[in-house]
């Protein structure tokens, strides 16, 4: 509570614009223009005793009518955030910008007030001080002559406080006893409406006792929402006996708006009574007439359902079918088996969207570039033909939806992609997942003979977004199976035809719907499951995978932002900066999409978090006030203030404020934390040369459902009859290739001067084992045939292969180079292990367009078109027997 304190002559200003403070009020106020902060540090911070400023009510000279003395001055005020909390927590922020605003007034009269707590922050990334101070006005003073100093003003003051002799004599006047009788009396009933209302304890009325009368009328009145005029009226009144009149005032008005408010509230309440026992009454009445056999209630129904079946919009020859059914549901009774299922056939009828569609806007095709790179970088392909289906819209109004299919390795974004093609489209979006489908009914729907009957997914989805044309994302289409109950693959050929999806019938609707103003987006890992008719009828857009610039992108557009977001942090918390972003991606992940990477930034936020909700508390200046716990004293600002504001609850009891306030600093994630919190690396640019350090080990390239993937062949030989042994869950294409690449080297053994003459048998005496690790992973496939051979060459001629070259490609029997699949993907995983070289099929020269030029540019590409060309590359200096050798 505020005491009597010996004023200086002098005072730093710091200005409020439209508000006043009183005596015994505390406020929190945040500094952020340089006028304020100047002040503060000079006049607060920089002061090892406690500082005292004066508070100055200011308002516009063409606002409102100043009341009692001012002085009208041209200056120009900071400019302050200013938030008003209450007991409860809630807070109402506001922000002023008065720079440009010079002609105001000054009041005559302010307050003095005392730092009770006192922080200071950086703003992040602009680096502007900032503080936040508590202040607790003290006592009322006059201006005197109002100076600049610097940049803030000061100010020679005098004190309008009563000394103590003249304290005693007014408390002895008979007229302010009664007013301070009727003053406490009206307060009391105050308390006692409000503590009935939100059932707190008597603690407030101690306060009536125990705080001199003039000092509680100034806190009262700083508690409620009041205009600046009424408040410039408090802070003029000096004397004490018009004090307490015009608090007793306030007090009582408030009061009786809340009486007014519970008259209203018991108004209200009366009527909602009143309903809810006409409701009880209806359903007695609906109770009865249901023993009765009256069936008044169900005809009511039917007629409402008979007009939404009109305003429906459906075709005519599908409404002569709906109403053909309705006719037939008027005649049967609700206790008839075939009700409930006729009544629930006609409500899907009346709520398909048969005429409605989305709502259509001006087709602006860079907004929509604008909103699709937002949500994904790159992906150049899928965004240009997303734009191009927007053009034809656009010359073709009612130009027939494409059937896209993205195909990719999971993380690549391809569901989160068709939500953002509806958004660009200004479409309602509805998914669909086909994973694990195995039953025809599910596309096309159940027929109504059948108990427990619905329609199929895609007419529910309609109804769902109750549009005709949403964008429908057909999710994990290859995962679909089939068995004895249909192949829901085959089902979809109806719905995926544009020349037939116009007319889809689902069994349970029964009535054919148009389906051909849906643009259908499906996704799939990969192309080989899906059935080749399927395949035909949808545009497939294959989605490789990203290289390590194109995650580090993401990552610093998208993950991090979502990933701070998600765990309640801000760039103020924690700090990811990019080289740190490239360590995670190039030691903790090897994907082609980026859903580790989002994983392990997770990782980090949560470590982060962690910290953050342990951090310390500032330090409190003074940890001995006392506070009012109420809910009466609620400080309501208005929006144009110059100070972020907020009343700290008091009491009777010596409490700690220090949990108020917290002081957050940013947390910069290094490499010693990467190491602390994701454990040690996981991958090593070096493995390929640490595994290629012996001869019999070549670095091939396979292509894998989550993208492309380095692989390693071993070869060894030991004693044995000549036998090939072939480890590492392999299949029977792969074991093929096996057996093509030894008996190519055997025929070529005196060429390659593997034995010593012409007809020596290579495996005499001795076996040769390949493997192909990991050994729990499945493989099959043609394209390691040029990886064998080089392996076989290796070990037979126990020459290294090169660590920094892989290799793909089918080989025949006669040694010609055959081109494979997926070699983006391919060299996406050369260049994400570190490759140097890459050995390709001539014929694959054509696929290196689709490669980003940011990869090639690090990788050498070898194109050969026979099995010497690739010998020749593979090993360090060329091929060592090539001089001596008929190649």
């Amino acid at each position: 509570m505020a005491e009597s304190v010996e004023l200086p002559s002098r005072l730093a200003i710091l200005p409020f614009r439209n508000k006043v403070l009183l005596p015994g009020a505390i406020i929190r106020i945040r500094c952020t223009s340089p006028t304020s902060v100047k002040l503060v540090e000079q006049e607060l911070w920089q002061r090892e005793e406690k500082g005292l400023i004066g508070i100055l009510p200011v308002h516009d000279a063409a606002g409102i009518k100043p009341v009692g003395h001012s002085i009208s001055e041209g200056v120009g005020t900071d400019s302050l955030d200013q938030s008003s909390k209450t007991q409860g927590g809630s807070s109402d922020s506001h922000k002023l910008d008065t720079e440009n605003q010079n002609d105001v007034h000054w009041h005559s009269r302010g307050v003095a007030a005392r730092a009770l707590h006192l922080s200071r922050g950086v703003e992040k990334p602009s680096g502007r001080v900032t503080y936040i101070v508590v202040l607790e006005g003290l006592c009322r003073f006059s201006v005197q002559e109002l100076i600049t100093r610097g940049t803030y003003h000061t100010a020679r003051i005098s004190s309008l406080e009563m000394m103590k002799t003249e304290m005693e004599r007014v408390e002895q006047d008979p007229d302010f006893v009664m007013l301070s009788r009727k003053f406490k009396a009206t307060a009391m009933e105050l308390i006692s409406v409000l503590e009935q209302k939100q059932k707190t304890g008597g603690r407030t009325k101690v306060l009536l006792e125990t705080v001199p009368v003039h000092k509680l009328a100034d806190i009262f009145v700083a508690s409620f929402e009041i205009s600046f005029e009424e408040q410039l009226c408090m802070l003029d009144s000096v004397d004490l006996k018009v004090r307490l009149s015009k608090a007793t005032e306030m007090v009582d008005r408030h009061l009786q708006s809340i009486r007014v408010a519970d008259k209203i509230t018991q108004k209200v309440e009366g009527q909602l009574s009143k309903s809810q026992k006409e409701f009880l009454l209806r359903q007695q009445m609906r109770a009865i007439k249901e023993e009765l056999g009256d069936n008044d209630d169900d005809e009511d129904d039917l007629a409402a359902l008979e007009r939404k079946m009109q305003s429906a919009g459906m075709p005519q020859d599908i409404w002569k079918h709906a109403h053909r059914e309705l006719r037939r549901l008027k005649k049967m009774q609700p206790q008839q088996p075939g009700y409930s299922s006729s009544r629930a056939y006609l409500d899907l009828l009346a709520d398909l969207p048969w005429q409605k569609a989305s709502k259509e806007r001006e087709l602006d095709l860079r907004a929509a570039q604008e909103r699709l790179d937002n949500d994904h970088y790159g992906l150049v392909k899928v965004k240009q033909r997303i734009i191009e289906y927007l053009a034809v819209r656009k010359l073709k109004p009612d130009a027939k939806g494409p059937v896209l299919c993205f195909v990719g390795p999971p993380g690549v974004g391809k569901t989160s992609l068709a939500s953002s093609i509806a958004a660009a489209l200004g479409r309602k979006f509805v998914r669909i997942s086909l994973g694990g489908v195995k039953d025809e009914a599910d596309i096309r729907g159940h027929r109504r003979t059948y108990i427990g009957s619905m329609p199929g997914r895609l007419i529910d989805g309609l109804k769902r977004v109750g549009v005709s044309d949403p964008v429908m994302l057909l999710d994990e289409i290859d995962k679909t199976g089939s068995d004895v109950r249909g192949d829901p693959a085959s089902a979809l050929l109806e719905v995926l035809d544009p020349e037939q999806n116009k007319t889809f019938n689902d069994h349970y609707l029964n009535v054919p719907y148009d389906l051909s103003r849906v643009i259908f987006v499906a996704t799939a890992n990969r192309a080989q499951p899906i059935p080749p008719p399927l395949l035909d009828r949808m545009e497939v857009i294959e989605l490789p995978g990203y290289t390590s610039e194109e995650k580090l992108k993401i990552a610093m557009r998208h993950l991090i932002p979502r990933v701070l977001d998600q765990h309640g942090l801000s760039s103020e918390f924690l700090h990811i900066p990019e080289g740190m972003v490239k360590l995670v991606i190039q030691r903790y992940t090897r994907e082609a999409g980026v859903r580790n990477l989002e994983r392990n930034l997770a990782a980090l936020a949560r470590a982060a978090a962690v910290s953050v909700a342990e951090q310390e508390q500032v330090v409190p200046l003074d940890k001995g006030m006392q506070e009012l716990a109420t809910s009466l004293l609620e400080n309501r600002l208005p929006n144009d203030a110059e100070v972020e504001m907020e009343v700290i609850p008091m009491g009777v009891n010596n409490r700690d404020i220090s949990n108020t306030f917290k002081f957050a600093s940013p947390i910069v994630i290094d490499e010693a934390m990467l190491e602390k919190v994701l454990g040690p690396p996981k991958f090593d640019s070096k493995e390929a040369a640490e595994r290629v350090a012996s001869p019999g080990v070549s670095v091939g390239l396979v292509w894998t459902t989550f993208g492309g993937e380095v692989q390693f062949v071993e070869a060894t030989a030991m004693v044995g009859k000549g036998e090939l042994h072939l480890t590492g869950q392999l299949g029977d294409v792969i074991k093929e290739s096996a057996q093509i690449a030894l008996t190519w080297v055997r025929a070529r053994a005196a060429d390659l001067k593997l034995a010593a003459a012409e007809g020596n048998n290579l495996l005499e005496g001795r076996d040769v084992h390949i493997h192909f690790p990991a050994g729990a992973v499945p493989k099959d496939g043609p394209s390691a045939g040029v990886t064998l051979v080089t392996a076989l060459v290796s070990l037979f001629s126990q020459k290294r292969v090169r660590s920094d070259t892989a290799m793909t490609g089918e080989m025949t029997l006669r040694g010609l180079v055959l081109p494979v699949g997926g070699i983006k993907d391919k060299i996406l995983a050369a260049h994400r292990h570190g490759i140097k070289r890459v050995i390709l099929p001539e014929r694959n020269s054509k696929d290196l367009v689709e490669v980003p030029p940011s990869v090639l540019a690090n990788l050498e590409i070898v194109l050969a078109k026979r099995m010497e060309d690739v010998l020749e590359q593979a090993f360090e200096g060329g091929c060592p027997w090539r001089q001596h050798s008929k190649l």
